[in-house]
């Protein structure tokens, strides 16, 4: 959902928004205030891609919008709140703003109305409509991401009105096709979405479209025109200084093409591009800075930064570089001494957690829910949904593959607002994480308690726990208990060896 300003510089949007606010405060009246305050937030949102700014304007829109009677205006609060919460990772929650933004806008479209009037909530539903497919996508609900894709298509193709939205619709079935290595489909799809996108100078999008257009070229081995769309990308960012956390990898394939290409100039290039994108991901995006360093660590970037750079000016002091080998040398002894104590005393201590009995269930974090996710549960819903959470935890239900939090609400008999505010305030972290420390807790237990899950592979482990994805399951693993599965799995191997070994040798000395 974006508004419409006369000028087309974003200076002058913002003073004009700037001015509507003043005359609104003067008006005191709310439903005007709050509106005025929301334009500004999309500015900063849609113009400027500025997270943090959007956010405060959206809050003072919020406040303002509490006791009004206007749904419209209600409702584009929580899509563009909504907005914020799926780009800082809550795909959880945000999917409960679209949901119920989605629906009020569904239902006033069908209503007889002003053409003006049904067209902007047209583009409510279809907007937010394709903001649920966003967060089916990422979180891994593909059956259903699918399913809205073919709704918001048959609903825009050929409608010279939703031409933008027509775009966004193909660019998420292009990036299902891809990840159905339906190569050729996702490339038409891509390409043609990009026309649209751009029109409206929709950056953000457009970045993404160039981005899986690149991988679908690489997954068709023609590495020059993957190149050239991961550049595109690139150049965006130095124009609008904004990156998408799941673009980052954009930077990793260049770097690792160029490194393949021995062309170290162009690799020191894009290795400072991903630190800069790494800074401004950290700065905008605090739920997931604590994530973005898991593919590519930021000291080794680092290292081989200071690498390169030494290597371009090769020739000045030899001497220089070699102690520098020297200094790095010493570093990766210290660091691998490091690790292995970390790995021992990490072990220890999962290992005492699991001998007490203190590793059963989803250990609660520090959480804060914040103000405008509450509503007023009564004790009794509480302490049902609480016990049947209860019971689904002994049960072991959460192993279950492409279990989601729609779903889970379905097995308990309740919705997932409800749900997922309790398990907020009462698990202390929100429904993705209060899985994933289920999942890691039982196939911990599961290693160190069972010889025979030592000899599975890691792919084995993560199907066995209701994890897709290897990496996935390997990342939550360390985030979770402080060590790698694989050298968690090498450590109790050790332990089960040694132990063996003690008993056989009593065996030898015993009469």
């Amino acid at each position: 959902m974006t508004r419409n300003y006369f000028s087309a510089s974003e200076t002058i949007k913002i003073k004009y928004a700037d001015s509507t606010i003043l005359s609104a405060l003067i008006t005191k009246n709310n439903d005007l205030i709050s509106d005025a305050y929301l334009g500004k937030g999309i500015i900063y949102y849609f113009n400027y891609k500025k997270y943090k700014p959007a956010l405060d304007e959206y809050m003072k829109a919020y406040e303002y919008s509490k006791n009004s009677s206007n749904e419209y205006l209600t409702n584009e609060i929580l899509y563009h709140l909504g907005v914020l919460k799926s780009y800082l990772g809550y795909y959880d929650s945000a999917i409960i703003h679209f949901q119920k933004a989605n629906e009020y806008f569904r239902k006033k479209m069908l209503q007889s109305a002003h053409p003006n009037v049904t067209f902007n909530n047209k583009k409510g539903y279809l907007n937010s409509l394709h903001r649920i497919i966003i967060c089916h996508r990422n979180l891994q609900d593909h059956k259903s991401a699918d399913s809205l894709i073919k709704l918001g298509l048959l609903q825009t193709k050929n409608n010279a009105d939703y031409q933008q939205e027509y775009g966004y619709f193909l660019k998420e079935k292009g990036i299902q096709d891809l990840r159905k290595n339906d190569y050729n489909n996702a490339l038409i799809n891509l390409q043609n979405a990009l026309k649209p996108i751009t029109h409206i100078n929709d950056f953000a999008w457009a970045t993404v479209d160039h981005f899986y257009i690149g991988k679908a070229y690489l997954a068709m081995n023609d590495e020059q025109r993957a190149i050239q769309h991961f550049q595109t990308v690139d150049s965006f960012f130095q124009k609008h200084n904004f990156m998408l956390p799941e673009l980052r990898e954009n930077y990793e394939l260049l770097i690792n093409y160029y490194k393949k290409q021995q062309d170290e100039q162009k690799e020191l290039f894009y290795t400072k591009q991903l630190l800069k994108a790494d800074r401004i991901i950290s700065n905008d995006f605090s739920y997931l800075s604590s994530k973005i360093h898991k593919e590519y660590d930021t000291i080794a970037l680092q290292d081989e930064k200071k690498r390169l750079e030494a290597k371009t000016s090769w020739g000045e002091w030899i001497i220089f570089g070699l102690s520098l080998l020297a200094i790095v040398l010493g570093l990766i002894i210290i660091r691998k001494y490091k690790i292995e104590k970390s790995i021992k005393i990490n072990y220890r201590m999962l290992e005492d957690k699991i001998l007490n009995n203190a590793y059963l269930q989803a250990q609660p974090s520090e959480h804060i829910l914040k103000e405008d996710d509450k509503c007023i549960l009564n004790s009794e819903l509480i302490f049902t949904i609480l016990g049947k959470l209860k019971c689904f935890e002994e049960k072991h239900g959460f192993i279950e593959h492409g279990l989601t939090i729609n779903k889970l609400a379905q097995k308990l008999h309740t919705n997932s607002t409800y749900l997922s505010q309790i398990i907020n305030e009462h698990k202390g972290m929100n429904f993705n994480r209060y899985l994933s420390e289920l999942r890691i807790n039982y196939i911990t237990n599961k290693l160190y308690n069972d010889n025979v899950y030592l000899s599975y592979k890691i792919e084995t482990l993560a199907e066995k726990c209701g994890i897709a994805s290897r990496t996935n399951f390997s990342n939550l693993f360390q985030e979770i208990n402080g060590i790698r599965p694989t050298d968690f799995i090498k450590k109790r191997q050790k332990d089960v060896a040694s132990g063996r070994e003690n008993f056989q040798a009593l065996k030898t000395i015993s009469p």
